[in-house]
């Protein structure tokens, strides 16, 4: 049997306003046909889920569970309200269109909007019965991210003083809920690799609900070691997106992606199975360090279209859960011993 469950999908990248992607209901039936046992729900879309009412009424959850076809809920993804929580003023604007329209234009609003969206999450995820929720810090440093100009001493310290600042009401509230916040370490946030998520788990308190939602495809963006990744930071990894990627150098354009649209830029997004993500050393890995929750598919690529994608990705998922031994390989060979016996063995009498 494996220890990772799955196949799963993320909803949000198929969630539209005709069927079969605009219900719970009709989504998960699709999903379901296609293969999926597990559906990871994007708290921001009313479609599916009304957070507000799902974190006051475990009926409204009891209920929500029975519209899903009999595929589990695996988390509520929080995303856009986490990214929300930490923004700098450079991408106000920008960001203003994930939240309320009533705190549009007031950053200070906004920012408290998101907290208590994260806290409606977090009890939400407790009346399902789910212990983690992938999500975003958000950033306040990220425009400074290249060390051009100079960067003033102290800065990235008070960055993150002030990142944890904002987090830790938070994660106490989930502590207090049994539920993880699983950051997805992705370019754009202040925690995009393990060097930067140290530095907010460390302004933390080293918080035992700071998480992390491993997605080895941001980086393979970043040319990092996304297997050794697992190795290093197995005990902090509480959710697992499976997304491919690839990183194609050219003399035109490198990491930085040079402006270009997707397609053009040298680091891509790709189905699964189309990029260049070793998943079956990814698997072995996740499997090596106990993770046991889900393996979902976040599905985002410029080529190839969103509904192929999805009908490749269960079986592709399927095909790299891995029994676990009920014995060990060599105990054909394996002899009874003692004490006694082992003194012997080693010369020692």
């Amino acid at each position: 049997m494996s220890q990772i469950k799955g196949p799963a999908i993320f909803l949000a990248q198929f969630m539209a306003d005709t069927a079969p992607f605009n219900t719970l209901p009709n989504i998960t039936a699709w999903a379901k046909s296609l293969g999926y046992i597990g559906v990871q729900i994007p708290s921001w879309d009313s479609r599916v889920i009304d957070i507000k009412k799902a974190a006051e009424s475990k009926t409204y959850c009891d209920d929500l569970k029975g519209q899903t076809n009999g595929l589990a809920i695996t988390e509520l993804a929080s995303h856009l309200q986490g990214q929300l929580v930490a923004v700098h003023p450079a991408y106000d604007e920008l960001f203003d269109g994930f939240a309320a329209p009533e705190v549009r234009g007031n950053p200070k609003a906004r920012t408290e909007w998101a907290i208590q969206q994260m806290r409606y999450v977090i009890k939400a995820s407790a009346n399902l019965g789910l212990t983690a929720s992938p999500s975003f810090t958000g950033a306040l440093l990220w425009p400074f991210m290249y060390p051009w100009p100079q960067r003033p001493a102290g800065i990235v310290e008070e960055g993150f003083k002030e990142l944890a600042k904002r987090w830790m009401p938070i994660l106490n509230y989930a502590d207090e809920n049994n539920v993880d916040l699983a950051y997805e370490l992705h370019p754009g946030e202040d925690t995009h690799d393990g060097a930067s998520f140290e530095q907010f788990l460390e302004a933390a308190g080293n918080h035992p609900r700071v998480a992390i939602n491993y997605d080895p495809s941001h980086f393979v963006l970043q040319c990092m070691d996304y297997v050794g990744f697992i190795d290093l930071y197995g005990s902090r990894i509480k959710a697992f997106h499976v997304k491919d990627a690839e990183f194609r150098p050219s003399a035109r354009a490198g990491v930085y992606g040079a402006f270009l649209g997707w397609k053009d830029r040298p680091g891509r997004f790709r189905s699964l199975g189309d990029g260049q993500v070793d998943f079956k050393q990814v698997f072995s890995r996740m499997t090596a360090i106990g993770y046991s929750s889900w393996a979902v598919i976040e599905w985002e690529c410029c080529f190839k279209d969103a509904v192929q994608g999805a009908a490749e990705g269960a079986p592709f998922i399927a095909s790299h859960l891995i029994d676990v031994p009920t014995k060990a390989f060599d105990d054909f060979a394996g002899a009874g011993s003692d004490a006694a016996k082992n003194r012997r063995v080693l010369g020692l009498g």
